[in-house]
């Protein structure tokens, strides 16, 4: 066997390399290709960063990274309304999805179907910035809440109309004061329970359509932190602090606690507290009412009792009724009796008068002045007379005389 040359490691004539050669576009592909098929899906833990809202085109793009590494994520538009729960700032979630690669970067990416939240931790963290936001606004605020209707007549409650939730709050309210029940159906559960909830706390405060409820009760049966986290939306706690109409929450069981429970203006520890609390015992009601009649007639009687007691005193220093009429009665007979003598007095002095003037007078006397303007008259018409006379002649004497005309009187046929 013949020994090798050693000197054909230094010869510049190099054999050609076996490399296959790829273009960029090349090469990206085939990365992709090994990085989907090597992971296909994933689970990747992280804190959401980098989160600014969705972009215009309905996608979103943040980040998820620990201490030590980041790796980009993407959430399509067609997947958003599907995810469990919608990306936060800061917040810490469980992503699920196709690990990928985007040649444009030559980076790698996670395209996230579902988002999960990571623990307990994370999502208290999150609730208590929330409460403490909500608070620093004054939602929470004991001041702004509004006492409960006594007997409301129309009674609202938001909650699942297939739940156990809803059949024991209408037959608590059958058994104490039956009133008119308006239910208005939500999911209690899932990434649209609050949005449904929000909407039917603001309907029954609009025109809905139906009776205007006096209260609204938000109830739902018991659960874990993430299936009451619906009733930890913002949008739901500003709706129920702005409601007209007092809001009665019930979520959960006695020691679950959400943001509504702060913003409602009661807070009963189950659905059934919460129905108890809004109506009262009608038969209670009645024997509340029948012992107060029967009070009120006993304090009647009793004041009536008093006053006339009282006025009974007070009548003891005053005189009797006859001694008080008799001397006006004296005097009204002692004034009737002067004015029956003063009117006979009156009347004998009137006829005294009359017969002193009828004794002056006789027919003779009443002839004197008859006779006496007689004769006036008599001498008055004999001086006219005279002068009439007298005139006649002076008014002869004094015109020629003329030829005197025969006149015939028609009416009497007389010759003048």
């Amino acid at each position: 066997m013949p020994m090798s040359d050693p000197f054909t490691l230094f010869d510049d004539e190099r054999p050609a390399s076996n490399a296959v050669e790829f273009t960029v576009s090349e090469l990206s592909r085939a990365v992709k290709r090994s990085v989907e098929d090597g992971f296909g899906y994933v689970r990747v833990r992280g804190e959401i960063g980098g989160f600014r809202g969705r972009h215009s085109s309905g996608h979103a793009y943040f980040s998820l990274k620990d201490a030590d590494a980041t790796i980009d994520a993407v959430v399509w538009r067609g997947s958003w309304s599907k995810l469990g729960v919608k990306p936060e700032e800061g917040l810490e979630v469980i992503a699920t999805g196709r690990l990928t690669t985007f040649p444009k970067k030559s980076s790698y990416q996670i395209v996230v179907d579902n988002l999960e939240h990571a623990g307990l931790g994370a999502l208290m963290k999150l609730l208590e910035e929330r409460r403490q936001k909500l608070a620093a606004e004054g939602l929470f605020d004991e001041q702004r809440k509004r006492p409960l209707p006594l007997m409301p007549r129309v009674i609202g409650v938001v909650t699942s109309p297939t739940g156990a939730v809803i059949r024991d709050i209408l037959h608590r309210i059958s058994d104490r004061f039956p009133a008119h029940v308006v239910v208005w159906p939500v999911r209690v559960q899932g990434e649209t329970s609050g949005a449904e909830v929000t909407a039917a706390v603001k309907g029954f405060a609009g025109d809905y359509g139906g009776p205007r409820p006096d209260v609204i009760i938000v109830a739902r049966g018991g659960g874990s932190v993430e299936d009451l986290w619906g009733y930890n939306d913002e949008a739901l706690v500003r709706a129920v602090a702005a409601s007209p109409i007092p809001v009665v929450s019930a979520v959960g069981h006695e020691t679950d606690w959400t943001l509504v429970d702060h913003a409602a203006d009661y807070r009963a520890p189950t659905p059934t507290g919460a129905a108890e609390r809004v109506v009262p015992v009608r038969s209670e009601c009645l024997a509340t009412l029948g012992d107060r009649a029967r009070r009120l007639d006993t304090a009647m009687a009793t004041h009536l009792r008093h006053r006339s007691e009282h006025l009974r005193f007070l009548s003891r220093g005053l005189p009797a009724g006859p001694a008080l009429v008799e001397p006006l009665r004296q005097r009204l007979d002692i004034a009737s009796d002067r004015a029956l003598a003063a009117l006979f007095k009156a009347t004998a002095d009137a006829r005294r008068r009359w017969y002193a003037a009828t004794q002056h007078l006789s027919p003779a006397i009443a002839r004197r002045p008859v006779e006496r303007a007689g004769d006036r008259l008599a001498v008055a018409g004999a001086r006219l007379a005279r002068a009439a006379d007298a005139g006649l002649q002076a008014s002869s004497a004094a015109r020629p005389p003329r030829r005197r005309s025969r006149k015939v009187d028609d009416a009497q046929g007389i010759l003048l």
